[in-house]
């Protein structure tokens, strides 16, 4: 079979491997779609962990073979898999720190070499201890809609650890696709959101999405702070400090979610939560980063600032519920697919992003 073998830093070569042996309990996938995930991408550009290895996390695809103690699942099922499942009985599990894990952090699912996800294959090994994570896919869906349980999972995790009442107002700092998920799945509970991006294109789609607010700050040479002021057609300046005062009455922000990894946005958002307000970190997730922040504000302003990593099995029927259903249509965020062949490229894209490009696919044949 075909895959894209991670071979060293921003080192990817179509290669041919053999196509996986599975055992007992164990399923075969002929992948047809796998996202493009920037913890992927952090890993290939810094190469953080050693090659070989076949990335590709965000995976869907048909199922060709079944291990004899494998039930529930037959050949030809379409499915979504779930590279990390918890053990469920550990101290972390127990106090749901699902990330913390120590068989949360083993990768059930390969193409060969050490497990990494392996979705930039033909084929993938689906193992034992991660089958509770693979969701069967509606007929009435696409593989595409089924490579997104994964991204959207990790998202709704993010969201239920704030704690947000109906009609409160957060603000989502950036509208990429990670952005994007926050603002539909918060204005589907009912919370007002202020969702910020440089980009025009993407506030207009965090409209669509269900912001009720928007803010586009001024460009980075237009001044050192990202989220301090936008221009008008007039070319002054509005600042984010009297919209947030004006919308919230005073009051601040009930939350931030900082989907950008900018220190300053976080420092900001740190002074636009109201006193016990919370800041949640999604996008920080490259080691040996540091900032300087007012640690008053998480003390004596009670102002929480936590984060929230990967994702949560126990939430797989409620987000596959919702992707399925398209009362969260992920199919808008799907901007570009690229071949297998064209994965290099997808990485780019992703890791390059364009006014024009959200979600990047890498697909077996054309999905969406």
């Amino acid at each position: 079979m075909r895959a894209v073998v991670y071979r060293g830093p921003n080192d990817l070569r179509v290669e041919t491997l053999p196509v996986p042996h599975i055992r007992a309990g164990e399923i075969l996938v002929r992948v047809a779609v796998c996202g493009v995930c920037p913890t992927d991408i952090k890993k290939i550009h810094y190469g953080t962990v050693p090659p070989p290895r076949v990335f590709g996390h965000e995976t869907a695809g048909t199922i060709v073979q079944t291990g004899a103690l494998v039930r529930g699942f037959r050949a030809g099922d379409r499915v979504a898999l779930h590279h990390h499942i918890p053990c469920l009985g550990c101290h972390a599990c127990r106090h749901r720190a699902f990330a913390q894990c120590a068989q949360y952090k083993r990768t059930g699912i390969t193409a060969g070499f050490e497990p990494a996800g392996g979705g930039y294959a033909e084929y993938v090994r689906v193992m034992p201890f991660v089958l509770p994570g693979v969701v069967k896919i509606p007929a009435g869906n696409s593989f595409a809609e089924g490579a997104m349980l994964e991204p959207v999972n990790t998202v709704l995790k993010a969201v239920k650890r704030l704690a947000l009442l109906p009609e409160d107002t957060v603000l989502v700092a950036g509208q990429g696709p990670i952005g994007l998920m926050f603002t539909r799945l918060l204005s589907l509970q009912g919370i007002k959101v202020l969702a910020t991006d440089l980009l025009e294109t993407r506030l207009r789609l965090a409209k669509a999405f269900g912001a009720r607010h928007l803010f586009q700050p001024a460009s980075p040479s237009d001044g050192p702070a990202p989220l301090s002021a936008r221009k008008n057609p007039k070319g002054t300046h509005d600042s984010i400090e009297s919209l947030v005062e004006r919308i919230t009455r005073g009051r601040g922000f009930d939350a931030a979610v900082i989907a950008v990894p900018s220190a300053d946005v976080v420092r900001q958002a740190q002074r636009l939560v109201r006193g016990a307000g919370q800041v949640l970190l999604f996008s920080h997730t490259k080691r040996g980063e540091h900032a300087e922040m007012d640690l008053a504000t998480i003390c004596v302003d009670e102002k929480d600032l936590i984060g929230s990593y990967s994702a949560d099995v126990t939430l797989q029927r409620e987000v596959a519920q919702l992707i399925f259903t398209r009362k969260f249509d992920v199919r808008q965020l799907i901007t570009h697919e690229f071949p297998l062949g064209q994965t290099a490229k997808a990485v780019h894209l992703a890791a390059h992003p364009s006014a024009e490009s959200l979600k990047v696919v890498v697909v077996q044949n054309s999905v969406t």
